[in-house]
């Protein structure tokens, strides 16, 4: 028993990081309607700073660095300096891209917070040493002894510390005149700035607030938790889990659930130790906790968690329906194949994982762009597809094509699985439960040695009627047969995908992504529309990882992680996330494709690829939401309109200009899926 309540105790340094940020994430979304997936990424450079500091004196920036003095700073001015850098931070968020986006769709909002995380976290990466593997002790190192437990006294002071500033947060929001007026001024912003309320400087209060004790918490903690480079940008998923029981509005509720949450995940590792236990969840299963959390809470608390109050209503970005032409797909194709027949080793390489994040991009576009159901969760389908294909080819000799069908189909009932919330929560809400089945899937099934080995899963290469389609031969780095293979299969699907959106299909899906009242009232039945979406976007992720297990010929937990997934949501966001286009631009941009091996062969600046994805994306968001292709587009049609003499009076040959989702009509053809 004793053993049993000191690991429950030393969950508490855990758990104090997530009932802190989970009070933090309360405190902005009561403040601006904002889920801010970025608040763990703010602590996580405020640890980085203080770890520097003490270890030279070095005050690191985002473009250079000050030396502070010869010896290493003392522990005071450090954890001060810290504290400051997660304030400026959390402030430069929100002057630069929530306040812009305050009337934007959650979509925006979304993607521009998951675009601050990623930025920070490849900044970190990129400005510190990362070599610095343990963080120096700020509180005292001595113990206590609890009911026969030895209990660190760092971890009972975190958890203290963490109920004051629950408590503090509490008080301000419920007896300041600043905090009563920011809730005020959440519920109706006009009505506030019309009594003299300044909504805007209201906010900025919270979010310097909340940076700063973020930003302490983590900061504390750090001795206790260690040092990495990612740790605190995904502590965000547990924090979220414990804000949603606290339905948002209830900064105690979310500070309680924080704290068991972090001891319960401790007590799943004592028991892990122990001979009982089953070898199936020896790793994992504590990352996957927060997913069941979030489905629970969401399902029980769904309709009662509120949504800031703005009567202004606000468009999603506008969508370009396509309509694939023989001409224009024909020379697209051509040029693809071109590319592939005159390039070789890295290039061709390239070019084809250009072609499979094309694919895997096209699976957000569907889900996203066109759906407007935010998905997080692209890179756990597609690896559960290329891993069932391993296990399809080695262990049951599943010949080509059929392996890659049959994986496909696994990664559609998972999408569908995942998408049963999306019945219930839409918006902010279903992005938290997709990145929390990412990082579920990806910890507990991708990362599991009991499924997949440390040596990785081998994939048997493809052959076709005895033709050998295999990646590799001899010191070819990739086949000419592999890359046309890779090429048809995408131009298939491609296509599939334009025709269905151009049709009845795509109608409906604009219709639910309008409006799913009116959707409904016009006879679409909205689940079985949104369960579709997930499944096909599933489909196409599931194909995209298929293809990307052949093209590797062993997977590891590495292949699919979150962080790739979501560096794929920020191309696809950049390249157009409501056209078809998006996703080829999406493609040629994304990781180790073609703009990718630019950057590291041809100018050696590829280490800094995460963090220019990462600031396109957070332009794109705030400048240009339409994306590359979109806007691209538009400019197209417009230059064609001028210099096409004479037909003013005609209807235009070329594609249709885009919509946005309220123009699309209410009133489809009535849906038989009733």
């Amino acid at each position: 028993m004793a053993q049993f309540l000191q690991f429950v105790f030393l969950g508490l340094s855990a758990g104090a990081v997530y009932a802190v940020l989970a009070s933090s994430l309360v405190a902005v979304h009561m403040a601006t309607g904002v889920v801010n997936f970025a608040q763990g990424s703010t602590a996580l450079w405020a640890v980085w700073t203080v770890a520097a500091l003490r270890t030279d004196g070095t005050l690191v920036l985002p473009v250079g660095s000050v030396s502070l003095g010869p010896e290493p700073l003392a522990a005071a001015p450090s954890v001060a300096i810290g504290v400051a850098t997660a304030v400026a931070w959390a402030l430069l968020a929100h002057l630069l891209m929530f306040r812009p986006l305050r009337r934007a769709p959650s979509l925006a909002q979304v993607v521009a917070s998951v675009g601050l995380m990623i930025f920070l976290q490849a900044l970190v990466t990129l400005r510190f040493d990362i070599t610095i593997s343990m963080a120096q002790p700020i509180l005292p190192a001595s113990d206590v002894t609890l009911a026969g437990a030895h209990v660190d006294v760092s971890d009972l002071i975190l958890a203290g510390t963490a109920i004051v500033i629950a408590v503090a947060l509490w008080a301000y929001f419920r007896f300041t005149r600043p905090g009563i007026a920011t809730r005020a001024a959440a519920e109706d912003e006009r009505a506030a700035r019309l009594t003299g309320l300044a909504p805007d400087r209201l906010a900025a209060v919270v979010w310097a607030l909340t940076g700063a004790l973020s930003g302490l918490v983590a900061v504390l903690a750090a001795p206790t938790v260690g040092l990495d480079p990612t740790t605190y940008t995904f502590y965000v998923v547990p924090a979220l889990a414990a804000a949603l029981l606290g339905r948002l509005v209830s900064v105690g509720l979310a500070c309680a659930a924080g704290l068991v949450l972090g001891s319960f995940q401790s007590v799943i590792l004592w028991g892990s130790s122990k001979t009982w236990w089953p070898g199936w969840a020896q790793a994992g299963l504590g990352d996957a906790v927060p997913f069941v959390v979030v489905i629970v809470a969401l399902f029980l608390l769904g309709g009662r968690i509120p949504a800031r109050g703005d009567a202004a209503e606000t468009r999603l970005p506008a969508v370009t329906i396509p309509r694939p032409r023989l001409v224009p797909a024909a020379l697209l194709i051509g040029a693809a194949t071109a590319a592939t027949l005159l390039t070789s080793g890295i290039w061709r390489f390239a070019v084809v994982t250009s072609a499979i994040l094309a694919l895997l991009a096209l699976s957000q576009v569907l889900l996203t762009g066109y759906l407007g159901q935010i998905s997080l969760a692209t890179m756990a389908f597609a690896g559960t597809a290329g891993f069932a294909l391993s296990k399809l080819t080695v262990s049951a000799h599943v010949p080509f094509p059929l392996s890659i069908l049959l994986a496909a189909l696994l990664a559609t009932a998972l999408g569908v699985v995942v998408g049963i919330p999306a019945l219930r929560v839409r918006g902010a809400q279903l992005a938290v439960v997709t990145l929390a089945a990412g990082i579920a899937v990806q910890s507990f099934v991708f990362s599991n040695p009991a499924l997949t080995p440390f040596e990785g899963n081998r994939i048997r290469d493809p052959s076709l009627f005895g033709w050998s389609l295999a990646v590799r031969s001899g010191t070819t780095l990739t086949t000419a047969r592999f890359a046309l293979t890779v090429l048809v299969i995408v131009t298939i699907l491609t296509l599939a995908v334009a025709r269905l959106m151009s049709g009845r299909t795509g109608q409906g899906f604009l219709a639910v992504r309008s409006n799913e009242r009116a959707a409904a009232a016009a006879g679409i039945n909205v689940a079985a529309t949104k369960l579709l979406g997930f499944g096909l976007s599933a489909f196409l992720g599931g194909t995209g990882g298929c293809l990307i297990g052949y093209s590797r010929g062993q997977l590891s937990d590495g292949s699919f992680t979150v962080l790739a997934g979501l560096t794929l949501l920020a191309m696809a966001y950049v390249g157009g996330i409501t056209s078809v286009g998006g996703a080829v631009v999406a493609g040629l941009i994304g990781p180790l494709g073609v703009l990718h091996t630019f950057l590291t062969r041809t100018l050696d600046v590829g280490d800094y690829y995460q963090l220019i994805a990462a600031g396109g994306l957070l332009l794109t968001v705030v400048l240009n939401p339409r994306g590359i292709a979109g806007a691209t587009g538009g400019q197209l049609r417009v230059v064609l309109a001028r210099y096409r003499p004479g037909r003013r009076g005609r209807a235009p040959s070329g594609p249709p200009p885009p919509v946005e989702a309220a123009d699309v009509a209410t009133t489809p053809e009535p849906s038989h899926a009733n």
